[in-house]
């Protein structure tokens, strides 16, 4: 042992002997010489095409004993007409729900959730797509399945309706969030209001959508020559590929898809406003045509836009001048058509017009301040060290060569794209800079209000207002959008499993009011913030919180008649609108409430999930999901629309504790994600069932 320590210490010497000239050579860190970084050899799939025109991408992965595979499929959004706007959506909803012509949707769903397989349907503007995800030793089992679906779909009706009332249900939101409007409405600037990419479904176009329509898209787009099928997994290529040929090969040429369509009209230069009355920050965006990824200059776009986003916008305008919580963009560049270019800003109302300049100030330096070789060198290197991460896995060069083989770029385009990048010098970023973005042809759009703004609005120019209203559905009463017109059987009967798990309905129905004390984390844009809670509720429509926050104590009234709020050293303020009708919301897909007041909402089963049933619960054109245990009724599980710029798109929150209090089943520990990202979590302290209730506390201080 003593031998051994010996030889480890005098290796130590000697490395430190030979280390320590060359460090004491170097002053700076800047100084030190790295070598040049190895080639990383990407492995690359292997490529099939049957004399169909059907396109195999091969790539083996044994890591895992996983098999996972998608067709894309040419023919998407943009290739319908403005009429049925959210055609392809429903497509891709009732594709895999609807199931087979041999099997059901609620079939597939017990049969594949037995072996933890997945296979989903999916669409987009240039594409429809059909994935499954399976152990290998189940991949003979589930493949015929993928099959059956991919050639055969049903689209069973009460599927279409409910992809519909879904569609429905976002159309009456999609007015909810500033940043979303200004996003929306920017793309129809850019592109133009009649461009399919900018198009928006409606109530009409989606009431018009029958399950007809979605036959003669499958037929017109679903034909081996339209699409490409990638696998990759633990598999070996020559077997998988005569698996495929087995399959396919038979399959006979269909109508090829047309090609991309063409951006149309877009909107001239100039000033466009949104009001809104209930915020008091501005969503304001910038926008002009952009490029496509097979330009020539796209390598040197690409630095000139993360010089943009990092040194200049960033930088100056968030960082230096304190004027924006958001600050970003660039010269946008689609596979097959133009993107746009566009920069997108927040901030409070206050600094609107002061943010508005400061972009254009640095936009206009685009052009006229010289790009430095630091510059370009920390831009260059951002790239390349993200680029690494697009490669890290089979699967993810899988995707990448799925790409290129779909839009018709070289199999080598992202192996050359580091050499280019690398070769990016501060002329090229000068000359990108001065031909792709034109601020003269820009147009503005601001989403706020403007009554709050530090100067007018038309003091730059003449303002063109835009109309966000949602169009009525002006048809018959049979064809508007609406919950199911009855409950189901199934849904009333899992929905009565989940009242004798809480309680009963008797225990139910005698519950008046309800408060609560909890521990609560959020996150925040600042990060994690832990509060305490304290809820009363007084049924059927009064709600209190008071949340004792770290800065202070904040407190909420939401009743029938009155919303406020008090905020520490800013005194009693109404609710904005929008703040208000989330928070009724919410409290309407609380699980108490709905089981008290179930004549409010409809109910229906729309299969399993994870060994739970779905109940869907619709009121207003809004449906949240519950996941329900059908051996004891529990809920494990809610589904519901995330509210707040933290909690975009779908919200689940599991339950993963419930206690008694009063006789009554309360949930009393929850997790929070939205897009698969934890936002919150709460832990309840206690439960007061029929707590006492002094009206004073739902009414308005005195200012």
């Amino acid at each position: 042992m003593r031998s051994m320590i010996r030889i480890a210490g005098a290796a130590a010497l000697a490395v430190a002997s030979m280390a320590s000239p060359l460090l004491a050579q170097v002053k700076h860190p800047r100084e030190i010489k790295t070598p040049a970084l190895r080639q990383v050899r990407v492995p690359q799939p292997k490529r099939v095409q049957l004399d169909n025109g059907m396109v195999f991408l091969l790539m083996e992965d044994h890591e895992l004993p996983i098999i996972r595979g998608t067709a894309r499929i040419r023919g998407g959004g943009r290739d319908v007409g403005a009429a049925k706007a959210g055609l392809t959506g429903i497509l891709g909803s009732s594709w895999r729900t609807g199931g087979t012509e041999s099997r059901t949707g609620d079939q597939l769903d017990e049969f594949l959730e037995s072996r933890a397989a997945i296979v989903e349907t999916g669409a987009s503007d240039d594409s429809t797509s059909v994935s499954l995800n399976v152990l290998k030793a189940d991949f003979d089992t589930i493949f015929p399945i993928f099959l059956d679906l991919l050639r055969n779909p049903a689209f069973r009706q009460e599927k279409i309706d409910l992809a519909k009332t879904q569609a429905n249900t976002g159309i009456s939101r999609r007015n909810d969030e500033p940043g979303a409007i200004a996003t929306r409405e920017a793309i129809k600037l850019g592109f133009g209001p009649d461009s399919p990419y900018a198009r928006q479904p409606e109530y009409a176009t989606i009431a018009s959508i029958t399950r007809d329509d979605l036959l003669a898209l499958h037929k017109r787009f679903v034909h081996p020559n339209n699409i490409i099928l990638g696998m990759v997994g633990d598999f070996d290529a020559a077997q998988m590929e005569q698996k495929l040929r087995t399959a396919f090969g038979s399959w006979a040429r269909g109508p090829q898809a047309p090609p991309p369509v063409a951006t149309v009209n877009p909107s001239k230069a100039g000033i466009y406003y949104v009001g809104r009355e209930d915020v008091n920050q501005s969503s304001i965006q910038l926008v002009h045509g952009g490029t496509m990824r097979n330009n020539p200059d796209y390598p040197a776009i690409q630095v000139l836009n993360d010089i943009l986003n990092t040194d200049r916008l960033f930088a100056k305008i968030r960082t230096e001048q304190g004027l924006a919580y958001m600050v970003g963009g660039g010269v946008g560049s689609d596979w097959d058509h133009p993107g746009l270019f566009r920069v997108q800003v927040g901030t409070k109302s206050g600094t609107t017009m002061q943010a508005i300049e400061s972009v254009r100030t640095e936009l206009a330096a685009l052009h006229s301040a010289p790009f430095t070789a630091e510059e370009v060198l920390r831009a260059r290197e951002s790239i390349l060290n993200a680029h690494i991460f697009t490669m890290d896995s089979r699967a993810k060069v899988l995707t990448q060569m799925v790409n290129l083989e779909f839009y018709g770029y070289p199999a080598d385009w992202y192996q050359r794209y580091p050499s280019l990048i690398d070769k990016v010098t501060p002329a090229d970023v000068a000359r990108v800079a001065k031909q792709y973005v034109t601020p003269d042809k820009v147009a503005l759009l601001v989403v706020g209000k403007e009554k709050d703004f530090d100067k007018p609005l038309s003091g730059l120019g003449t303002v063109t207002p835009i109309d966000v209203t949602i169009p009525e559905l002006n048809a018959a009463p049979s064809a508007k959008p609406a919950a199911p017109a009855a409950n189901s059987a199934e849904g009333l009967a899992l929905l009565k499993k989940v009242q004798d798990f809480v309680g009963g309905k008797a225990k139910i129905d005698a519950v008046q009011s309800v408060r609560t004390v909890a521990s609560a984390t959020r996150k925040t844009p600042q990060g994690p913030m832990d509060v305490e809670i304290e809820s009363l509720t007084q049924y059927p429509e009064r709600y209190r919180a008071v949340v004792k926050m770290p800065m202070g104590e904040m407190t909420m009234v939401v009743t029938p008649d009155a919303s406020f709020m008090s905020l520490p050293g800013m005194g009693v303020r109404d609710l904005p609108a929008s703040q208000r009708d989330n928070f009724r919301a919410d409290a309407k897909s609380e699980i108490l409430t709905v089981l008290k007041y179930p004549e409010r909402y409809t109910f229906a089963v729309s299969g399993t999930e994870k060994n739970a049933r779905v109940l869907e619960i619709t009121a207003d054109a809004e449906t949240v999901r519950w996941h329900v245990d059908p051996a004891s009724g529990r809920v494990l599980r809610k589904i519901s629309r995330g509210r707040g710029p933290m909690a975009q798109g779908d919200q689940i929150t599991e339950y993963t504790e419930w206690k008694s209090f009063g006789g009554i089943q309360f949930p009393t520990a929850a997790s929070v994600t939205s897009n698969g990202e934890q936002v919150g979590s709460t832990q309840v302290k206690s439960v007061e069932v029929n707590a006492a209730v002094d009206n004073k506390q739902f009414e308005r201080p005195a200012a």
